[in-house]
């Protein structure tokens, strides 16, 4: 076996460990409410000791914000290999849709994690923490597709938080009505709102025009 390989072998069974403890801290903390788990508790039910979680998260919320990290890879990664020619909302949309289609498919699991995150204080400000990252990403993309400078343009940095908002209101209305609501479903409406404002604001007005006076 080659270095390169036991590398690659000791990489994937350091994700194995890392997702097992994910699996195990999401669970417990879903189920038993975040001040009602233990590390130890998460550590049995991985089937790992205590000092190798430490090896990984540093706390509780470390895995809960390590699980968000990994939806706004996921929305960032499907905005990026969107058609080029789509239309911003439509883009943006699918994008958001990732983690959301995410949601629906393992409905009950992720309800309760949905509800974890919302109703426990220290993980909603991680969880909007996490989101003013993902809205810089998603804005730098968004510059990138469209051609416009984030550092003068404003329309990339509106258009991302206007999508992290619908996301955000599909997460609240869905746990709001206990899982009843398709999230898909309340995500295409969502974005039903907000797509005309996407689209016309996508659409760059010619340089000549800017900042011309009102009325001629």
């Amino acid at each position: 076996m080659t270095p390169r390989s036991e590398g690659t072998l000791a990489e994937r069974k350091r994700q194995l460990v890392s997702n097992e403890l994910t699996e195990a801290a999401l669970q417990l903390l879903a189920l038993k409410g975040f001040d009602g788990v233990t590390i130890d508790e998460i550590a049995t039910s991985a089937g790992v000791s205590k000092r190798t979680f430490f090896r990984y998260f540093a706390s509780k919320e470390d895995v809960v914000v390590q699980f968000l990290a990994g939806m706004g890879a996921d929305i960032h990664a499907e905005l990026a290999a969107r058609p080029a020619g789509e239309p911003p909302s439509v883009a943006l949309r699918h994008a958001v849709r990732v983690p959301v289609a995410a949601c629906g498919d393992h409905a009950e699991r992720a309800l309760r994690v949905v509800r974890l995150i919302l109703r426990t204080p220290a993980l909603l400000a991680r969880f909007l923490e996490r989101q003013a990252q993902w809205r810089d990403d998603l804005a730098a993309e968004l510059a990138r597709r469209l051609g416009l400078d984030p550092a003068t343009d404003l329309y990339p940095r509106l258009a991302a938080g206007m999508a992290l908002s619908a996301f955000d209101a599909v997460l609240h209305r869905w746990s709001d009505s206990d899982g009843a609501e398709d999230p898909a479903g309340l995500t295409d409406r969502a974005f039903a709102v907000i797509a005309p404002a996407l689209d016309a604001v996508g659409a760059r007005p010619p340089r000549a025009a800017e900042g011309a006076p009102e009325g001629g």
